[in-house]
């Protein structure tokens, strides 16, 4: 989510009318935005390295025998999965109700 919010910023840099102006400055933002870019590329391999498209353990599946805390790690987080992808469903139909009193209490809770 940093990485994410760091090529947002170094877009949105790019997109300010002081980089025409200052030919400098445009140097300094195209090399903080493709160093960002970078940045946020290697964290996705990591993520995509340690869990499976699906949000199921991948190569973190092969260490929890061995290490039992893992484990209740890896479950923890597949747990946390499958309330958020719930609680999301919810927020969606809240949505996509007529936005009354109550549907708005609930929306935003």
């Amino acid at each position: 989510a940093m990485s994410k919010s760091a090529v947002k910023i170094s877009s949105d840099l790019l997109s300010n009318p002081l980089c025409e102006q200052e030919p400098s400055f445009l140097e300094m933002v195209t090399a903080f935005d493709t160093a960002m870019k970078r940045m946020d590329s290697f964290n996705q391999e990591k993520v995509e390295w340690l869990w499976l498209e699906d949000g199921s353990a991948g190569i973190v599946g092969v260490f929890s025998s061995v290490f039992p805390s893992l484990n209740m790690a890896v479950k923890r987080r597949e747990q946390t999965l499958q309330d958020y992808k719930r609680l999301q469903s919810k927020v969606e139909k809240y949505e996509e109700k007529e936005r009354t009193g109550p549907v708005l209490a609930k929306l935003h809770q």
